[in-house]
């Protein structure tokens, strides 16, 4: 194993206050030391480095260096992490404390509802949801265990597939009666409102344009009709009779058991991306990581039965 070189962290964290305030008082107001000792500590780490970080202006001033701004930027966010690291390890360890993210409308439609059947299993585990659209970073954030929808891979995490995800149209049962528009396939979709769901960041997502290519309608105007932040307000559109909403296996709830929704046609396109619940390696038998990750699994294998 390679020895780490690493400099004198009072030296780092005198010269990471220096850079930021380009002031050695200031520096050492921050720091709770003398401007002299802050100083010191920046030439010791110059010393060790073999390099100037500062210039030393006419005016008493300093300046960094080149090498001292790139190396600032380096210091500078390193020891965020050292400071939010020692955050989460001051932190009573709770062993029961659960917190799990996944993205807004599979906390909604598939995650919540589900959340009593957990408690009833494991009424020991305390479970938080946190919703975002961005990829958990679990060594800079406080979560335990995530749901991701993408292509999988990984790299560093302990990763299983969940769910499989395919799409399809869906709409209020009483459009199926319209004498006026009849949807009997789906080049009827032409003379109905296309409700749209706005997604970013995910290249293979399947929207209408891409679903209607799949079974051969060309003719219909696939961006024309509103649009929606996120998949369940789509839904809850489609419901209320606003238009035909492109719906996913994952996503549906329990619109079709409910009867407030229905299929038109039977046709459905698989997604190129799927539902994986992720952790670090580390702590994946961790036991309530576990029970949890044992339950979803169960779940998700009785909703894709159920589909």
């Amino acid at each position: 194993m390679t020895r780490r070189q690493l400099p004198p962290l009072t030296s780092l964290r005198a010269f990471e206050a220096a850079a930021r305030h380009l002031n050695y008082e200031r520096a050492g107001d921050e720091l709770a030391v003398t401007a002299s000792a802050v100083g010191q500590q920046v030439k010791t780490l110059e010393t060790w480095l073999r390099r100037p970080l500062f210039v030393r202006l006419p005016s008493k001033g300093i300046a960094l260096t080149g090498i001292g701004q790139r190396y600032a930027a380096s210091i500078s966010q390193l020891l965020d992490q050292l400071d939010e690291a020692t955050a989460r390890a001051l932190r009573p360890d709770v062993s029961n404390v659960l917190t799990v993210s996944t993205m807004p409308s599979f906390a909604l439609s598939w995650l919540i509802p589900r959340l009593g059947s957990l408690k009833q299993r494991h009424p020991e585990l305390e479970v938080r949801i946190s919703v975002s659209l961005h990829l958990t970073d679990f060594a800079r954030e406080d979560v335990d265990v995530a749901v991701r929808y993408g292509p999988g891979g990984y790299q560093g995490l302990h990763s299983e597939l969940l769910m499989a995800e395919s799409f399809f149209p869906v709409c209020n049962a009483a459009l199926l009666n319209d004498p006026a528009r009849p949807l009997r396939q789906p080049s009827d979709l032409r003379h109905h409102t296309l409700l749209h769901e706005h997604v970013e960041g995910i290249p293979d997502y399947v929207t209408w344009p891409k679903w209607l290519a799949f079974v051969g309608v060309h003719d219909i105007d696939a961006m024309h009709g509103p649009r929606f932040s996120h998949t369940f307000l789509a839904l809850q559109a489609a419901a209320s009779g606003q238009g035909i909403a492109l719906a996913t296996s994952a996503l549906i709830g329990d619109y079709l058991d409910a009867g407030r929704l229905v299929r038109p046609f039977p046709q459905q396109l698989q997604s190129s991306f799927q539902y994986y619940v992720v952790c670090p390696e580390a702590s994946a038998e961790r036991p309530a990581i576990a029970a949890f990750r044992s339950w979803i699994r169960e779940e998700a294998a009785q909703h894709a039965d159920l589909r």
